[in-house]
This record gives structure tokens, sequence and C-alpha cells, in this order.
């Protein structure tokens, strides 16, 4: 009776239920399914690619839009170097230009999301809010009233005008990105560089800033691309002989009564060379950037 009623008042363990079995055929179907559109839109987005690329080697009588998916009949470099020729110095005036305006930028966002971020004060939020502002005003509604003041400053048309006005527009986007970053830097390191004496500069520079790393790769890489694919601005505030590539590439496309569709393909790649190879070297970095903004930690 003992070892009965021991039995009956032991807990039964429940066995476990029966893995669900996954159907080989309907996984196999899904991930191909899924690597299918993935190669669909792959080929769409190269499409436009093979067609620069393969016309930027054709001669002028090949390179017609009639045999835009073809082959060129005799592969030539002609266009390379008269595109190379035509946009070397236009590509040289345009790294004059987004070097300087993506460091400045970046550095001025940086103050401005530390102290929005870590250094409250009456009116911060305001602050905050008409600096974004900025970044809601399209440039078409400001250009004649920003070339007057350009005027009135006496600044030289070129680069220096291109250098001031991607600084000015990059600074919203900038502090946007470096006051989310800040605001997941732990409170604690900064009450202790207030604990042992530290100032607020003292504190952006010596604690805040070596963690901007991943910060500031997300903020050069924007601001390089914006800059370097300009136009606008380029168009309004220089001209063939100062102005940017961007400037450069829309003469050489339209600057010859008969058009030479395989010198505008080579420099169109010759433009769009830096950007990508920035996505390409830096595009891991750019994703880690951001996503580190995005996490409270």
């Amino acid at each position: 009776m003992t070892a009965a009623a021991d039995q009956l008042a032991a807990p039964r363990t429940m066995a476990p239920p029966p893995a669900r079995r996954t159907r080989p055929g309907r996984y196999t179907l899904a991930r191909t399914l899924r690597y299918a559109a993935l190669i669909f839109f792959l080929v769409v987005v190269l499409i436009p690619v093979y067609v620069l690329l393969v016309t930027s080697f054709k001669g002028t009588g090949d390179a017609d839009p009639s045999r835009a998916w073809a082959l060129p009949q005799v592969w030539t470099l002609d266009n390379w170097a008269t595109a190379w020729t035509a946009l070397s110095p236009a590509i040289a005036r345009t790294v004059a230009v987004v070097v300087p305006s993506a460091v400045i930028a970046a550095f001025l966002g940086s103050l401005n999301g530390f102290v929005l971020a870590r250094w409250s004060f009456r009116g911060a939020d305001i602050v905050f809010t008409v600096i974004l502002f900025g970044m809601f005003i399209p440039y078409q509604a400001v250009m004649i009233p920003l070339n007057q003041l350009v005027l009135d400053l006496g600044i030289p048309t070129g680069v220096p005008t291109l250098i001031l006005l991607h600084v000015v527009y990059g600074i919203p986007i900038t502090t946007l990105i470096f006051r989310n970053y800040y605001a997941t830097v732990p409170h604690e390191l900064i009450e202790a560089g207030r604990v042992d004496g530290a100032g607020m500069l003292r504190t952006y520079w010596s604690i805040v800033l070596p963690l901007s790393v991943p910060s500031f790769v997300v903020v050069l890489i924007w601001q390089f691309t914006s800059a370097w694919n300009d136009f606008l601005f380029a168009v309004f505030f220089s001209s063939s002989q100062n102005g940017p590539v961007t400037v450069a590439l829309n003469n050489l496309a339209n600057g010859a009564l008969l058009q030479n569709y395989g010198v505008s393909m080579a420099g169109a790649l010759f433009a769009s060379l830096p950007t990508l190879l920035v996505y390409i070297v830096l595009g891991k970095y750019f994703v880690g950037g951001l996503m580190s903004g995005s996490v409270k930690g």
C-alpha cells in the first residue's frame, strides 16, 4: 500500500511533445523562390550598368541606341581617354569640395549632437527642432535668396561657395545622427568625467569623441555621397571652369552637336566610381554605424 500510495503521490513527468517535422519539399521551394526573386532584382539593377559598361567601349559608329544591348564590334579605350581628359580637372575640384565639407559638417554635427543629447539646457528640444527643420526645406525654395546671400558675402563662386553650402546643409542630418548615437552612451561615463572635473569640451574630447567612430563613418559616407552627386548647387554657384564633376559631365554629354554615347557612358562611370568604391570599402561600417545608434544601451 505504501509503495502504491507513493507512486500515486509522485508527480507525473509529462513527455515532451513530438518535434514538428519540417517538410523538405516546402522548405526547398520557399528557398528557391527567395533566391529566384533576389537574382531577378539583381539582374534588373545591373542592366543599366551593363549598358553603360558595354557602350563605353564602343566606337562612334558602333555606339548607337539600336545596338545598346550588343557587344562592341571593335573594343576601344578612346572613349575612356577622352572622358578622363575632359573630367579629370573637375574630379580634382570635386575632391577639394567633398573632403573638407564632409569633415567640417561631421565635426560640427558631432558637437551639436553631444550638447543636445548629453549637456541639456533650457530650450534644447526647440533648438533641435529648428535645426532639423533645415532638412525639410527644398533647395529650390531657397535658391534665389541663397544666391543673393552669397553675393552679399562676397564669397568666390566655385569651390569655396560649394564647401560652405554643403557644410550648412549637412549640419541638420549630421546633428540628428550624432544626437541619436550619443543618447546611447552610458550616462555613467559622462558623470565620471564631471566628477573628475572635466568640463563640457574636455568630456567631449577625451570621453565621447573616441567612442564616435561608428557615427563618423556613417556621416562621412553620407556627406561624401550627397556632396559628390550634387548638381543643383553646382549649377547655380559654379561654372564649367570652376565647377565639380557633375557640371563637367553634363557639359560633356550635351556639348557636342553629334552625341557621342561612348564618351558619355565612360564619363558617367568615371563620375560614379568614387562613390561606388566608398560603399564597397565602407559599406559594412555604414550599416554597423547606423545600427549602433538605434539600440539603447
